[in-house]
Protein backbone atom coordinates (compact mmCIF):
# COMPACT_ATOMS: atom_id res chain seq x y z
CA UNK A 1 0.00 0.00 0.00
CA UNK A 2 1.22 3.52 -0.80
CA UNK A 3 1.38 5.72 2.29
CA UNK A 4 2.22 9.31 3.19
CA UNK A 5 3.55 9.41 6.76
CA UNK A 6 3.46 12.42 9.07
CA UNK A 7 5.36 12.54 12.36
CA UNK A 8 8.06 14.46 14.20
CA UNK A 9 9.42 13.17 17.56
CA UNK A 10 11.13 9.92 18.50
CA UNK A 11 7.72 8.43 19.35
CA UNK A 12 6.94 8.28 15.63
CA UNK A 13 10.22 6.67 14.50
CA UNK A 14 9.51 2.97 15.28
CA UNK A 15 6.09 3.38 13.66
CA UNK A 16 7.66 4.71 10.46
CA UNK A 17 10.36 2.02 10.44
CA UNK A 18 7.88 -0.82 10.95
CA UNK A 19 5.55 0.40 8.19
CA UNK A 20 8.48 0.81 5.82
CA UNK A 21 9.21 -2.92 6.13
CA UNK A 22 5.87 -3.80 4.56
CA UNK A 23 4.49 -0.80 2.70
CA UNK A 24 5.64 1.82 0.21
CA UNK A 25 6.22 5.08 2.09
CA UNK A 26 5.97 7.72 -0.63
CA UNK A 27 6.76 10.72 1.55
CA UNK A 28 7.54 11.68 5.14
CA UNK A 29 6.08 14.98 6.33
CA UNK A 30 7.67 16.40 9.47
CA UNK A 31 8.05 19.73 11.24
CA UNK A 32 10.66 22.24 10.02
CA UNK A 33 14.16 22.06 11.50
CA UNK A 34 14.38 24.07 14.72
CA UNK A 35 17.28 26.00 16.29
CA UNK A 36 18.37 24.53 19.63
CA UNK A 37 20.90 25.38 22.33
CA UNK A 38 22.74 28.60 22.97
CA UNK A 39 24.28 28.58 19.53
CA UNK A 40 20.84 28.07 17.93
CA UNK A 41 22.06 25.28 15.67
CA UNK A 42 19.34 23.83 13.43
CA UNK A 43 18.35 20.36 14.60
CA UNK A 44 16.61 17.73 12.50
CA UNK A 45 13.56 16.00 13.92
CA UNK A 46 14.07 12.32 14.81
CA UNK A 47 11.61 11.41 12.05
CA UNK A 48 13.57 13.37 9.45
CA UNK A 49 16.77 11.58 10.49
CA UNK A 50 15.00 8.21 10.22
CA UNK A 51 13.52 9.07 6.83
CA UNK A 52 16.94 10.02 5.50
CA UNK A 53 18.42 6.72 6.69
CA UNK A 54 15.57 4.91 4.90
CA UNK A 55 15.98 7.00 1.73
CA UNK A 56 12.42 8.32 1.92
CA UNK A 57 11.71 11.84 0.57
CA UNK A 58 11.04 14.44 3.27
CA UNK A 59 8.66 17.42 3.15
CA UNK A 60 8.73 20.09 5.90
CA UNK A 61 5.95 22.64 5.44
CA UNK A 62 5.75 25.53 7.85
CA UNK A 63 1.98 25.46 7.48
CA UNK A 64 0.48 22.26 6.15
CA UNK A 65 -2.84 24.11 6.05
CA UNK A 66 -1.67 25.94 2.91
CA UNK A 67 1.06 23.60 1.60
CA UNK A 68 -0.75 20.27 1.36
CA UNK A 69 -0.84 20.00 -2.44
CA UNK A 70 2.48 18.12 -2.42
CA UNK A 71 0.73 15.28 -0.57
CA UNK A 72 -2.32 15.32 -2.82
CA UNK A 73 -0.18 15.11 -5.96
CA UNK A 74 1.36 11.83 -4.77
CA UNK A 75 -2.10 10.20 -4.58
CA UNK A 76 -1.31 7.94 -1.59
CA UNK A 77 -3.76 5.22 -0.61
CA UNK A 78 -3.66 6.44 2.99
CA UNK A 79 -2.09 9.01 5.29
CA UNK A 80 -0.71 7.78 8.63
CA UNK A 81 0.15 10.31 11.34
CA UNK A 82 1.92 9.92 14.68
CA UNK A 83 2.65 13.01 16.79
CA UNK A 84 3.10 15.19 13.72
CA UNK A 85 2.39 18.49 15.45
CA UNK A 86 0.08 20.23 12.98
CA UNK A 87 -3.61 19.86 12.22
CA UNK A 88 -4.38 18.28 8.87
CA UNK A 89 -6.44 20.67 6.71
CA UNK A 90 -10.00 19.73 5.81
CA UNK A 91 -9.17 19.90 2.09
CA UNK A 92 -6.60 17.14 2.57
CA UNK A 93 -8.83 14.93 4.73
CA UNK A 94 -11.66 15.32 2.22
CA UNK A 95 -9.48 13.80 -0.51
CA UNK A 96 -7.42 11.14 1.32
CA UNK A 97 -8.32 8.90 4.24
CA UNK A 98 -6.02 9.32 7.23
CA UNK A 99 -5.42 7.37 10.44
CA UNK A 100 -3.58 8.53 13.54
CA UNK A 101 -1.50 6.62 16.10
CA UNK A 102 -2.31 8.40 19.39
CA UNK A 103 -0.60 7.86 22.76
CA UNK A 104 -3.66 7.52 24.99
CA UNK A 105 -6.87 5.55 25.39
CA UNK A 106 -9.21 7.95 23.63
CA UNK A 107 -11.48 9.74 24.28
CA UNK A 108 -9.23 10.48 27.28
CA UNK A 109 -6.34 12.88 26.68
CA UNK A 110 -7.04 14.33 23.27
CA UNK A 111 -4.23 16.68 22.30
CA UNK A 112 -0.48 16.96 21.93
CA UNK A 113 0.74 15.79 25.36
CA UNK A 114 -1.18 12.60 26.28
CA UNK A 115 1.87 10.72 27.56
CA UNK A 116 2.97 13.55 29.84
CA UNK A 117 -0.52 13.97 31.28
CA UNK A 118 -0.88 10.26 31.98
CA UNK A 119 2.23 10.60 34.17
CA UNK A 120 1.17 13.93 35.68
CA UNK A 121 -2.10 12.35 36.77
CA UNK A 122 -0.42 9.27 38.23
CA UNK A 123 -2.27 6.77 36.02
CA UNK A 124 -1.50 3.06 36.41
CA UNK A 125 -2.20 2.30 32.76
CA UNK A 126 -2.53 4.02 29.41
CA UNK A 127 -2.35 2.79 25.83
CA UNK A 128 -2.45 3.40 22.11
CA UNK A 129 -5.48 4.35 20.05
CA UNK A 130 -5.49 4.14 16.27
CA UNK A 131 -8.37 6.11 14.85
CA UNK A 132 -9.54 7.81 11.70
CA UNK A 133 -8.53 11.44 11.42
CA UNK A 134 -11.31 14.01 11.62
CA UNK A 135 -11.14 17.78 11.32
CA UNK A 136 -11.66 18.30 15.06
CA UNK A 137 -8.62 17.38 17.16
CA UNK A 138 -8.37 13.63 17.93
CA UNK A 139 -12.11 13.21 17.49
CA UNK A 140 -12.23 10.51 14.82
CA UNK A 141 -13.78 7.06 15.11
CA UNK A 142 -11.68 4.49 16.99
CA UNK A 143 -10.31 1.58 14.96
CA UNK A 144 -8.12 -0.22 17.50
CA UNK A 145 -6.99 0.22 21.12
CA UNK A 146 -4.55 -1.64 23.35
CA UNK A 147 -3.57 -0.98 26.97
CA UNK A 148 -0.17 -0.93 28.63
CA UNK A 149 0.84 -0.70 32.31
CA UNK A 150 2.65 2.39 33.60
CA UNK A 151 5.46 1.27 35.89
CA UNK A 152 6.32 3.35 38.98
CA UNK A 153 9.78 4.12 37.58
CA UNK A 154 8.51 5.20 34.15
CA UNK A 155 9.25 8.72 32.99
CA UNK A 156 8.22 10.43 29.77
CA UNK A 157 11.00 8.85 27.74
CA UNK A 158 10.52 5.27 28.90
CA UNK A 159 6.73 5.37 28.63
CA UNK A 160 6.89 7.04 25.22
CA UNK A 161 9.26 4.33 24.01
CA UNK A 162 6.95 1.54 25.20
CA UNK A 163 3.91 3.14 23.62
CA UNK A 164 5.78 3.71 20.37
CA UNK A 165 6.71 0.04 20.11
CA UNK A 166 3.12 -0.94 20.84
CA UNK A 167 1.87 1.49 18.20
CA UNK A 168 4.31 0.14 15.62
CA UNK A 169 2.91 -3.35 16.14
CA UNK A 170 -0.71 -2.21 16.03
CA UNK A 171 -0.41 -0.10 12.89
CA UNK A 172 0.55 -3.09 10.73
CA UNK A 173 -2.60 -4.91 11.82
CA UNK A 174 -4.73 -1.87 11.03
CA UNK A 175 -3.11 -1.35 7.63
CA UNK A 176 -3.73 -4.98 6.78
CA UNK A 177 -7.38 -4.63 7.75
CA UNK A 178 -7.67 -1.40 5.76
CA UNK A 179 -6.12 -2.96 2.68
CA UNK A 180 -8.52 -5.90 2.90
CA UNK A 181 -11.51 -3.64 3.63
CA UNK A 182 -12.10 -5.33 7.00
CA UNK A 183 -11.79 -2.32 9.32
CA UNK A 184 -14.46 -1.91 11.97
CA UNK A 185 -14.56 1.41 13.82
CA UNK A 186 -16.76 3.06 16.42
CA UNK A 187 -17.40 6.65 17.51
CA UNK A 188 -15.79 8.03 20.64
CA UNK A 189 -17.89 8.39 23.79
CA UNK A 190 -18.23 12.17 24.00
CA UNK A 191 -19.19 12.01 27.69
CA UNK A 192 -15.65 10.78 28.51
CA UNK A 193 -13.60 13.31 26.54
CA UNK A 194 -10.66 14.98 28.29
CA UNK A 195 -7.74 16.98 26.93
CA UNK A 196 -3.96 16.98 27.18
CA UNK A 197 -3.01 20.13 25.33
CA UNK A 198 0.54 20.70 24.11
CA UNK A 199 2.65 21.77 27.08
CA UNK A 200 3.35 25.42 27.73
CA UNK A 201 6.20 26.85 29.78
CA UNK A 202 3.98 27.21 32.83
CA UNK A 203 3.22 23.45 32.78
CA UNK A 204 6.89 22.72 33.48
CA UNK A 205 6.97 24.56 36.82
CA UNK A 206 7.00 22.76 40.14
CA UNK A 207 4.67 23.99 42.85
CA UNK A 208 6.11 22.70 46.13
CA UNK A 209 2.83 23.61 47.79
CA UNK A 210 1.50 20.31 46.43
CA UNK A 211 1.71 16.72 47.60
CA UNK A 212 4.87 14.64 47.27
CA UNK A 213 3.24 12.34 44.75
CA UNK A 214 1.95 15.18 42.61
CA UNK A 215 5.43 16.71 42.41
CA UNK A 216 7.11 13.39 41.64
CA UNK A 217 4.56 12.78 38.88
CA UNK A 218 5.29 16.19 37.38
CA UNK A 219 9.03 15.49 37.35
CA UNK A 220 8.50 12.05 35.74
CA UNK A 221 6.31 13.53 33.05
CA UNK A 222 8.95 16.10 32.10
CA UNK A 223 12.04 13.88 32.13
CA UNK A 224 14.40 13.82 30.32
CA UNK A 225 12.99 16.74 28.31
CA UNK A 226 12.35 19.56 28.98
CA UNK A 227 12.79 19.04 32.74
CA UNK A 228 10.69 20.40 35.60
CA UNK A 229 11.86 23.66 37.13
CA UNK A 230 11.56 26.04 40.06
CA UNK A 231 13.38 29.22 40.99
CA UNK A 232 15.84 29.81 43.82
CA UNK A 233 17.18 33.33 44.28
CA UNK A 234 16.11 34.22 40.73
CA UNK A 235 18.00 31.23 39.32
CA UNK A 236 16.12 28.62 37.31
CA UNK A 237 16.95 25.11 38.54
CA UNK A 238 15.75 21.95 36.82
CA UNK A 239 14.92 18.58 38.33
CA UNK A 240 14.94 15.30 36.39
CA UNK A 241 14.65 12.57 39.02
CA UNK A 242 13.43 12.51 42.61
CA UNK A 243 11.92 10.20 45.21
CA UNK A 244 9.97 10.37 48.46
CA UNK A 245 12.19 11.41 51.36
CA UNK A 246 12.18 9.68 54.73
CA UNK A 247 13.50 12.92 56.25
CA UNK A 248 10.80 15.51 56.84
CA UNK A 249 10.37 18.75 58.76
CA UNK A 250 6.75 19.34 59.64
CA UNK A 251 7.50 22.98 60.49
CA UNK A 252 9.12 23.82 57.15
CA UNK A 253 7.07 25.72 54.59
CA UNK A 254 6.77 24.01 51.18
CA UNK A 255 9.83 24.63 49.01
CA UNK A 256 12.25 24.89 51.93
CA UNK A 257 15.59 23.08 51.64
CA UNK A 258 15.71 20.70 54.63
CA UNK A 259 19.06 19.07 53.81
CA UNK A 260 21.83 20.04 51.36
CA UNK A 261 24.91 18.06 52.35
CA UNK A 262 24.82 14.35 51.50
CA UNK A 263 21.28 14.69 50.14
CA UNK A 264 19.16 17.47 48.69
CA UNK A 265 15.76 17.35 50.37
CA UNK A 266 12.97 19.86 49.80
CA UNK A 267 9.79 20.23 51.83
CA UNK A 268 6.40 19.79 50.18
CA UNK A 269 2.79 20.23 51.30
CA UNK A 270 2.65 16.81 52.95
CA UNK A 271 6.27 15.73 53.41
CA UNK A 272 9.47 16.09 51.42
CA UNK A 273 11.18 14.89 48.24
CA UNK A 274 14.79 13.89 47.70
CA UNK A 275 16.27 15.19 44.45
CA UNK A 276 18.34 12.62 42.54
CA UNK A 277 19.21 14.48 39.32
CA UNK A 278 19.53 18.22 38.82
CA UNK A 279 20.73 21.00 36.53
CA UNK A 280 21.72 24.49 37.62
CA UNK A 281 22.58 27.51 35.44
CA UNK A 282 25.80 27.06 33.46
CA UNK A 283 26.15 23.38 34.37
CA UNK A 284 25.24 20.11 32.72
CA UNK A 285 22.55 17.80 34.03
CA UNK A 286 24.11 15.68 36.79
CA UNK A 287 23.50 13.17 39.57
CA UNK A 288 22.87 14.85 42.89
CA UNK A 289 25.97 13.30 44.51
CA UNK A 290 28.17 15.02 41.91
CA UNK A 291 26.31 18.30 42.28
CA UNK A 292 26.52 18.42 46.07
CA UNK A 293 30.29 17.90 46.04
CA UNK A 294 31.42 21.48 46.68
CA UNK A 295 28.31 23.30 45.43
CA UNK A 296 27.59 26.77 46.83
CA UNK A 297 24.25 27.51 45.19
CA UNK A 298 21.71 25.76 47.43
CA UNK A 299 21.78 26.15 51.22
CA UNK A 300 19.76 24.68 54.05
CA UNK A 301 16.82 26.97 54.76
CA UNK A 302 16.62 28.35 51.21
CA UNK A 303 13.13 28.36 49.73
CA UNK A 304 12.29 27.39 46.15
CA UNK A 305 9.44 29.23 44.50
CA UNK A 306 7.28 28.28 41.51
CA UNK A 307 8.60 30.87 39.13
CA UNK A 308 10.19 34.24 38.59
CA UNK A 309 8.46 35.15 35.35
Amino acid sequence: MKIAFMGTPQFAVPILEKMNEVHDILLVVTQPDKPVGRKRILALSPVKEAARSLNIPVFQPKKLKTEYQVVLDLKPDLIVTAAYGQMLPRALLDEIKAVNVHGSLLPKYRGGAPIQYALFDGLKETGITIMYMAYQMDSGDIIKQEKIDIDPEDNYQSLSNKLSILGSQMILDVLGEYENKKIVSEPQDLSKVSFAYTLKRNDERIDFNQTVQSILNRIRGLSPEPGAYAYLKKQLIKFYRAKISDIIDSEAIPGTVIENKKKLIIATLDGAIEILEIQVPGKRQMAITDFLNGQTIIHKGDVFIEGNE
